[in-house]
């Protein structure tokens, strides 16, 4: 997906230094409460579009599933009572058929977590939708596996969608925490640096699953360059039928909105450019000295290899990775290194070197 810089889609900021914000109830549930929400958010100038889910896929059935398609009605009001775009969440090719039919009513789609789980899922709305140019959000898969969410971004541009943005809504939890989806960070930017030209933003209200984490979670997101944020906000969010906890009201988006510290990418103080380029020398030439230092640590790490399959000596050592494992987390500690990087660090390494020392055994098996 190449574009030029000049180019600009619906997604694109209206001037540096801008984020996007999509704002709107989890739920369309009635026409006053959807045409209040949209009316009070009016009054934020920087929500340029308004989301609300008309089709409502629930873990369990028999829990409010959405009002859906005559919530298309809903969102043609908002168009015409407001200036802002709509977007609403689509699950099948039935929807995607619905959507592009009633194009004065929603201008912009996205894929719900649930459906970008599901290759097959998101083959048909990718099928439904070649021919089409209707902007597409791509939401993060259930679970932090991050060839799933590019390869929904591959089917949707392999269909002729050309305006995509994705959408960081954290990961599900396989233990309990305070928030309802771990953030997984790191994935979000793997993901953008895979895409670059794809815009990212980030949904703190689905990771936070509470009004207490939103302000935090959404800084955080500005604080790595995400091109925008989606906050669920409904008039009355005690009366919610579904998200009940996480959505905030209208005066609480514009509230937190003037809270925020937006990042640059850059500066142009030549000052601050000219320490910063010195800072990055100093870590180009750190990182290339690990990368030497890790080098000849793996041909050590052969050699005792080499060794071990002479001597018909087993690979791994459990007293051994033991002590590598506290003498070298407690040296972390002395040094202010996380002790929790420390051992990632160690375990990655450590799977490095046995990972080596397999293919020296099965090379020595088979003479």
């Amino acid at each position: 997906m190449n574009k030029s810089e000049n180019e600009t889609t619906v997604f694109s900021p209206k001037s540096p230094g801008d984020i996007l914000i999509i704002a709107g109830p989890c739920s369309a549930e009635n026409e006053q409460q959807v045409l209040s929400t949209a009316e009070e958010l009016t009054k934020c100038k920087k929500v340029k579009i308004f989301r609300a889910g008309i089709w409502k896929p629930r873990t369990e059935p028999g829990n409010f599933e959405g009002v859906g398609e005559k919530g298309i009605d809903w969102l043609r009001k908002v168009k015409q009572k407001t200036e802002l775009l709509t977007a609403t969440e689509t699950a099948t090719p039935e929807h995607i058929e619905i959507c592009l039919k009633n194009r004065d009513a929603v201008d912009i789609i996205w894929i719900g977590a649930r459906t970008t789980s599901n290759p097959f899922s998101i083959q048909s709305i990718a099928d439904a939708l070649k021919g089409c140019d209707i902007p597409v959000m791509i939401k993060n898969p259930l679970n932090p596996d991050l060839k799933l969410w590019a390869g929904a971004v591959e089917r949707l541009l392999k269909s002729g969608i050309k305006n995509i943005a994705v959408i960081h809504r954290g990961f599900y939890p396989f233990q309990k925490t305070n928030l309802r989806n771990v953030p997984k960070w790191e994935l979000a930017i793997e993901m953008k640096s895979r895409y670059p030209e794809i815009p990212i933003i980030n949904d703190p209200s689905h990771i936070a699953g509470s009004t207490e984490y939103i302000r935090e979670i959404a800084q955080k997101a500005l604080n790595l360059n995400f091109d925008g944020l989606m906050i669920e906000t409904h008039i009355s969010p005690e009366m919610a039928l579904s998200d009940a906890k996480q959505q905030i009201t209208p005066q609480a988006l514009i509230s937190l909105l003037k809270g925020l510290k937006i990042r640059t990418s850059s500066s142009g103080n030549a000052e601050f450019l000219s320490k910063l380029e010195q800072y990055r020398e100093q870590i180009d030439s750190l990182d290339f000295q690990l990368l030497e230092l890790l080098h000849k640590r793996m041909k050590i790490v052969e050699d005792i290899g080499e060794y071990k399959a002479k001597n018909n000596v087993s690979i791994f050592q459990l007293k051994r990775w033991l002590d590598i494992t506290i003498t070298r987390k407690e040296f972390g500690k002395q040094i202010d290194l996380d002790p929790k990087f420390t051992e990632r660090l160690l375990q990655l390494v450590h799977r490095e070197s046995i990972r080596l020392q397999s293919e020296i055994m099965n090379k020595n098996k088979t003479k």
